[in-house]
This record gives C-alpha cells, sequence and structure tokens, in this order.
C-alpha cells in the first residue's frame, strides 16, 4: 500500500536547511517522507520499508526498471501446465553478506519461515498456497502447491519473499529486522527509524554494480524540507516530489524532475455489507457523484489520471471499462430510486497527511452536492489499523467509507484484485475491508490463478474486472503519476510504478 504525508511551507524549510553539509562523490542520500517501521522483508507492509529492503535483500525473482518480472537469484523456472509445481534453478556462486552460501537448503529455510502461521508474518500470504518445499540437489528447489496459482512466480518477486541469511535467521530470530542479512548490492551498516546506511557489497554476484560506496535513507516528513536537502546538495534524490514543488525542480538547472506511470490506484471502498451500500444503486450513485477529472486537478494539480478499470492500466492482465462519468442528476435519480431522494449522512475515513486530507475534503464537497453529507475522519495509523486490518467479522467492522490506495507489489492482477475484492479476502485475512461478495468475481480470480497460461488468465481477469465495475464497490477515483527529484550527477536510480525505487544502477558523477 501507499501513503500519503504532510507537505509543510518550502520557505521555512529552505532557511533550515541553508547550511547543509557536502557530501563525498561516492555517497548517495536519498530523502524519503516517512520513517521505515523496520526491515524483515516478511513482515513488512508499506512501500517505502520495501524500497529500503531491495538495497540489501533478493529474491528468487525480480523486476527491471519498468516492472517487468525478472530472474534474480533463480537463474530460470518451470512451471507445470496445472500451475501447481514451480522448479527454480538457481544462480550459483552467490553468497549472503555474512558468508553463507545461497543454495536450495537457504529458500526452503525462508519459505518455511514465511509460510509457517505459527510465525505470524504478515506477508504469508504471498506463499500460503505451498504445500511443500522440496530441495532437489544443492541449487535446484521445487514448490508443490495445494491448489492451482497461476501467479506464483510473480509472488517470487515481490520483497515478502526476499532471501534473508539461515544463519541470520538462528542468530537473530525475531530481531532479524535489526540485522538485515541478505545478498544485495548493498550490506546493512546502521538503522534507526529515521535513517538507514548501507555500504556496497564488494562481493556482490552481479559485476560493475554497486558504483558508489554508501547509501543512507534519510525520513524527511515535511516535503519542503526534504525538498531543500536536494537543492543544497545533502540529498541526490527525493521521493515523493509534491507536486506543488514541481516548478520549482524544474527551474532549478541542477535538478531534473521524474515524472512517471504507476500501478498506484486511488479509491473510496464502501462498506458493501451495511446499509445504504448494501444498495448497489448507492454505489453507482457515489461514483456518477464525483468528477475524477476534477479530483486528478485538485487533489493531485494534474498528476493523477482517472480510473477506467479496478486495476491500473501498466499492470498485467488489465482490461479497460470505461471511467464512470461525472452525472450529479443521474446520481441523485439513483439515489432517490434506492429511497435517499434527500440523500443521507455517512463518516469518510481516511489518513492524516495533507494530500489524504485534501482527497477526504474533496469528496466531502463533491457528494454534498448530490444530498450526501459526509463528516471527515482521519485517523493515525494505529487506529486505522486497529479499525480496518485487525476487524475479526464483517459484523464487527463499523466501516462506512475509507478513502485510500494500493499498489500491486507482484505486478500481476491477481495483487490487485483478489486481496482487496475475493470474498475469502475479508480482514484480518486480506485487505477486503468494502466486505465485497460476488461468486461472479470469485469465480474469475479462482480462475486466474488455476492456470498458468497467460492467454487463459487473460480472459479471467477481464470477465473480473468487469463485474467489480458493474458492481460498484468502491468510488473509482485515479491513478497516480509518480513525482521525485534528483540531482543531474545522478543516474540509474529508478522509480517503480508501484511507488518503490531500484538503487542498484545508481551512479555519482
Amino acid at each position: 500500500m501507499t501513503r500519503l504525508l504532510p507537505r509543510l511551507v518550502l520557505s521555512a524549510a529552505l532557511a533550515a536547511a541553508s547550511a547543509a553539509p557536502a557530501l563525498a562523490a561516492k555517497d548517495l542520500v536519498i530523502g524519503v517522507e516517512a520513517n521505515m517501521p523496520h526491515l524483515d522483508p516478511a513482515n513488512t507492509n508499506d512501500t517505502l520499508s520495501q524500497t529500503a529492503e531491495r538495497l540489501m535483500y533478493q529474491g528468487l525473482m525480480g523486476f527491471d526498471k519498468d516492472m517487468k518480472l525478472i530472474p534474480a537469484l533463480a537463474e530460470k523456472y518451470e512451471a507445470s501446465e496445472d500451475a501447481k509445481e514451480f522448479v527454480f534453478h538457481l544462480r550459483r556462486g552467490v553468497k549472503f553478506h555474512d558468508g553463507t552460501p545461497f543454495n536450495a537448503a537457504a529458500v526452503k529455510t525462508n519459505i518455511d519461515r514465511v509460510a509457517n502461521p505459527d510465525n505470524r508474518l504478515s506477508r504469508r500470504s504471498l506463499v500460503s498456497m505451498i504445500a511443500h518445499t522440496d530441495v532437489v540437489d544443492e541449487y535446484t528447489v521445487k514448490f508443490v502447491l495445494s491448489s492451482p496459482f497461476g501467479a506464483f512466480v510473480n509472488n517470487m518477486a515481490h520483497p515478502g519473499t526476499f532471501m534473508i541469511s539461515p544463519k541470520a535467521l538462528a542468530e537473530y530470530g525475531k530481531d532479524i529486522a535489526t540485522h538485515p542479512t541478505g545478498t544485495g548490492p548493498y550490506k546493512f551498516v546502521s538503522f534507526a527509524t529515521d535513517t538507514l546506511k548501507v555500504v556496497k557489497n564488494p562481493d556482490y554476484w552481479r559485476p560493475g554494480v554497486p558504483k558508489v560506496d554508501t547509501v543512507t535513507f534519510r525520513a524527511v516528513p515535511e516535503s519542503g524540507s526534504r525538498f531543500a536537502m536536494l537543492q543544497t546538495g545533502e540529498a541526490q534524490f527525493i521521493y515523493p516530489l509534491p507536486a506543488e514543488l514541481v516548478k520549482a525542480a524544474q527551474a532549478n538547472p541542477n535538478l531534473a524532475v521524474i515524472n512517471a506511470p504507476s500501478i498506484v490506484a486511488r479509491y473510496v471502498a464502501m462498506n458493501n455489507m451495511k446499509k445504504p451500500f448494501d444498495d448497489i444503486r448507492v454505489r453507482q450513485a457515489l461514483n456518477y457523484a464525483i468528477d475524477k477529472n476534477a479530483y486528478g486537478r485538485i487533489v493531485f494539480s494534474g498528476y493523477s489520471t482517472p480510473m477506467d478499470a479496478p486495476i491500473p492500466s501498466d499492470l498485467g492482465f488489465y482490461s479497460k471499462q470505461g471511467v464512470w462519468p461525472y452525472d450529479p442528476a443521474k446520481a441523485k435519480a439513483l439515489l432517490a430510486e434506492a429511497g435517499y431522494p434527500n440523500g443521507f449522512e455517512t463518516e469518510l475515513w481516511g489518513g492524516t497527511s495533507t494530500a489524504v486530507k485534501r482527497g477526504m475534503e474533496f469528496i466531502q464537497q463533491q457528494l454534498a452536492a448530490v444530498g450526501v453529507k459526509v463528516t471527515v475522519a482521519p485517523l493515525e495509523a494505529g487506529v486505522a489499523t486497529a479499525k480496518l486490518w485487525n476487524v475479526q467479522s464483517p459484523a464487527d467492522a463499523t466501516m462506512q467509507m475509507n478513502y485510500g490506495g494500493w499498489s500491486s507489489s507482484t505486478g500481476d492482477a491477481d495483487w490487485g484484485l483478489r486481496p482487496l475484492l475475493y470474498s475469502k479476502s475479508f480482514p484480518p485475512n486480506l485487505f477486503n475491508i468494502a466486505y465485497y461478495s460476488s461468486p461472479v468475481t470469485d469465480r474469475a480470480i479462482e480462475a486466474g490463478l488455476a492456470t498458468a497460461d497467460p492467454a487463459k488468465r487473460a480472459v479471467a481477469y477481464k470477465e473480473a474486472q468487469a463485474q467489480v465495475w458493474k458492481d460498484a464497490p468502491w468510488i473509482f477515483l485515479g491513478v497516480d503519476r509518480l513525482l521525485a527529484g534528483q540531482s543531474k550527477k545522478l543516474s540509474g536510480v529508478y522509480y517503480l510504478p508501484d511507488g518503490g525505487v531500484l538503487t542498484e544502477d545508481a551512479a555519482l558523477d
């Protein structure tokens, strides 16, 4: 998931950062918008921590800068026709940062750890379909699944399946989050919640990289201060770059702006099991009531495009449905037909950042125009976790509407649909806080997993998206553009469509 954080006034921040120290030529500093909770890949739920983990860790598969699937610690794989058996052939000669050899036994140790329900790791769902993991030989591992799962190879590229040194796991146990030990291009030096420092791995298996000596992630929640770091040279890359600072960055001859497409979708989940949202006419009415183009202009300064399907267009197996048109008259007519001629009162939850609040207020104003009175209720992260993700049954859910976002970090339609829109994904299992349940959608999602054949999967996900679009369990809003600022002396840092960042090829002139 992707989080939006506060933006503060630039002028004061520039003054505060005016005395920023110069950095050595090969030390890369990246300014980010939030603290990193911890660094256990199997227990991480935020994109920022996953980006930090990519410095030190890798999985069997990975993604290139366009989020296309590529080999990483596995050189190749084979899948059975029924998508129940997957054999991976591992890269030879790779060692973890502590000198432990990377091999099939290490893979089994890692996957068994994540799959074990007793460990209560948040990314267990990525591997929960595995019946058993078999070490075929030192560099071959076989996964036998309990049921077909066509997206399995993509799951092996998700940060939640990154490989950790078995020796480090045995030594540190649950404290592995503060002792990262992977196979990646950089080795751990130090970590506090607002600063992570890594040093290049001289034994990295890929020739020619890293090209920088150290990388430091610094959390600077104030947008202006983060931008000031870039202007003064204290940082060479910052993300996200607030839309209101794009022109200032473009005016600086030493800076470049990254403006890239994303797979970060924004929407309002409506509780489909509670009145009035259990009536499809109400849900459709609210989709007609929101001007998606105005949403992009006002909330994201134009750096957003309207959603035209339940998943973004850059995600695998996307199927265009067409934007819900802005039609307040039709919205009012549907509300009246559903028994709400004068609208109704409801509550909208969301995060506490400036950008999220701006989005919530926009939705509040738009819905007021069709008679729906919305109370905006920003929730701190801990409260949101308790009220949204840790709810034990639909009957216990008190959410009416929630404004949020999602990025599918596997690059596959499965992770854009199943965690959010499958009837078996209600909290606390996964993240279907809309409590949306459709037999048609369920069957299509299951069909997409029942085969590894891309053509068959495309047919299944097309059906799923069409049904979701018709049922309107969400108010479909927009897909972000990704904005970052960087020094023109920096190259080889890439902003991934899911909001993560790749630094393996980073170079400083």
